[in-house]
């Protein structure tokens, strides 16, 4: 642990987890967020931050300069990411749905995944998620993101052998519910197998893919 005073930061966290702790900057002054990521560089190569207002993410670049930052994501990324150790590919629904598909691309890449997106295919067009059917099945996991119904999950699910896991948004008209009507869709998934994290939450889903790619990884060269 590395007690700041103000955070106590747990830098064993990779060591037991296999993923290093992950600032969440909404809330945090710049200050606060530029501490947490300072602490986290003395004990890793890398950094990563979501959720980053933008007069922290002016903060981060005036402190690091080759900061990787993205304003649609709102993540921000000090270091170098790992090494690729697998292919993720991030599928939204549509337009509206672009931050939080971003927060997941960022945030998967950050964690060591060769990342791919696939934009815009929600159900009301269904030729078109058939359209991408095979990169879908390619992928090590897929991230499927989706607000409304949230029912792209269940269609790419019962397409592919590929791991999905859901991201519900909060997009959507009144009875959407800001997000319950897709995550309880998700939730009850008549396709087997669906993972769903919490409404917003593509980092959530992009630290499960990275856990799968590790796994399956460190799996692939241990003896057998």
């Amino acid at each position: 642990m590395l007690d700041l005073g103000f955070a106590r930061l747990d830098v064993d966290r990779a060591e037991r987890t296999g993923m290093a702790e992950v600032v969440y900057a909404e809330g945090k002054t710049p200050d606060q967020v530029l501490g947490c990521l300072a602490g986290l560089l003395e004990n890793a190569p890398m950094a990563l931050a979501t959720r980053v207002p933008t007069p922290t993410a002016e903060a981060i670049r005036k402190r690091w300069p080759g900061a990787d930052l993205d304003p649609l994501a709102r993540c921000a990324r000090i270091g170098a990411p790992p090494a690729e150790m697998g292919r993720v590919i991030v599928v939204s629904a549509g337009t509206s749905d672009a931050s939080v598909a971003a927060e997941a691309a960022f945030a998967a890449q950050a964690l060591g995944a060769g990342v791919s997106r696939i934009e815009d295919v929600g159900v009301a067009g269904l030729h078109r998620l058939m359209s991408v059917r095979a990169d879908l099945e390619a992928a090590d996991v897929a991230i499927v993101v989706a607000g409304m119904d949230g029912a792209l999950a269940s269609a790419v699910g019962g397409l592919v052998s590929t791991p999905v896991v859901a991201v519900p948004t909060s997009v959507g008209y009144g009875a959407a519910f800001e997000g319950l009507a897709a995550l309880l869709t998700m939730l009850t998934s008549c396709a087997p197998g669906v993972v769903v994290t919490n409404i917003d939450n593509g980092f959530g889903a992009a630290a499960f893919a990275a856990k799968v790619l590790a796994r399956r990884r460190r799996v692939g060269t241990e003896p057998g």
